[in-house]
């Protein structure tokens, strides 16, 4: 345990920035997955390149490289739209239970 503590403190006293990986901001992902829910045509694309740019530009002035933000908004992009897949299954399960599924 004391190896932990002092390196806690040592990246405390350095100010070292930790930076959290984009898929563990879960809300920043549902917001933007309830957004292009809701959004379509060409609002729901001016809404995206706006999110994804405004990440960029989040994680460069945070002094990542030009290709971690690139992975960075990556993972960002595959979060959200497995986000937008969960959701449409969670409505068409929904939608199957309560009888109005589209009869095949």
């Amino acid at each position: 345990m004391p190896v932990q503590s002092n390196k806690t403190l040592q990246a405390m006293t350095t100010s070292e920035i930790v930076l959290f990986p984009v898929a563990s901001r879960a809300g920043d992902i549902e917001r933007c997955a309830a957004e292009l829910d809701r959004r379509h045509g060409e609002d729901a694309v001016s809404f995206w390149k706006t999110e994804c740019r405004r990440l960029a530009n989040e994680l460069t002035s945070l002094g990542c490289s030009e290709d971690e933000v690139r992975n960075q908004v990556m993972t960002f992009q595959a979060e959200v739209q497995a986000e937008l897949v969960r959701r449409h299954q969670v409505r068409a399960i929904a939608e199957s239970r309560s009888g109005r599924a589209i009869k095949r």
